[in-house]
């Protein structure tokens, strides 16, 4: 994602363990970062605070609302709660189709929408285009190469987080593609999972990738069950993402 701010800072360390003290950081955005240890923001003023991603504890003046979230959260994208609690092969059935049908009424949703909304980013979050594509490539990544072993798993359409090729080559990054011209691929590559879950045993579920996802730990394992539920965490997290930012684009 490109950013449009005066100073972007990128693969740099020098806010670890940083104080800030006394400033006016207004307008500050923290995109695509991670921190192993506590992050705190103590006696600091303002009308607007958001947070965004997957955060272990959540701490609002003493007050730990990490529960609230999450509950609020599952209530909003109830795929979440099937996508997280999926072990056996009938719950990564179950989930699977119950995404299918949830992205299959946002599709027609999105269709009869003007097409310049397909393409509108909201608040900077990426367009429902640029979302299809990112999803493209994680199906791409996660159950193309590892799990079926493809000869050439990734489609060019495709872009990896923060609209990066994430180390893939062939990916057309830059490229502009309409609605239907991407949920021709999306479309495709969920049926493939969908013929791949229909036959999936529990046993089929521990076997060991040979094939590791790029961009993530080469020598960590990965079951087929662990690559499968990514792909499942990954269509219910941005299908809420996708729904929040339509509502803000149709309500003007």
């Amino acid at each position: 994602m490109t950013s449009t701010q005066a100073n972007t800072y990128v693969d740099t360390d020098q806010f670890r363990d940083a104080l800030i003290r006394q400033s006016d950081v207004s307008g500050l955005e923290i995109r695509d970062c991670w921190f192993e240890e506590r992050v705190k923001v103590v006696d600091c003023y303002g009308r607007d605070v958001y947070l965004g991603g997957d955060f272990g504890r959540v701490v609002v003046n003493d007050i730990d609302v990490t529960a609230y979230v999450e509950a609020e959260l599952d209530r909003v994208e109830p795929n979440r709660v099937l996508a997280r609690e999926a072990q056996t092969a009938d719950e990564i059935r179950a989930a699977w189709a119950a995404i299918e049908a949830t992205w299959a009424a946002t599709f027609e949703r999105v269709r009869a929408l003007p097409e310049e909304l397909h393409r509108r980013r909201v608040d900077d979050e990426w367009s429902f285009i640029e979302t299809q594509r990112h999803l493209l490539y994680a199906s791409d990544k996660w159950l193309g190469n590892p799990v079926l072993e493809e000869d050439s798993p990734y489609h060019p359409l495709g872009f990896g987080p923060g609209g990066a090729p994430d180390g893939v080559d062939g990916l057309t990054v830059d490229a502009d593609p309409s609605l239907e011209e991407i949920l021709e691929p999306r479309l495709a590559r969920m049926g493939t999972m969908r013929e791949f879950v229909s036959g999936v045993t529990d046993a089929d579920l521990d076997r060991l990738c040979t094939r590791k996802p790029i961009g993530n730990d080469p020598e960590a394992d990965y079951t087929v069950r662990r690559c499968l539920k990514v792909v499942l965490a990954e269509e219910a997290e941005h299908h809420r993402y996708a729904v929040r930012d339509l509502a803000a684009l149709t309500a003007g």
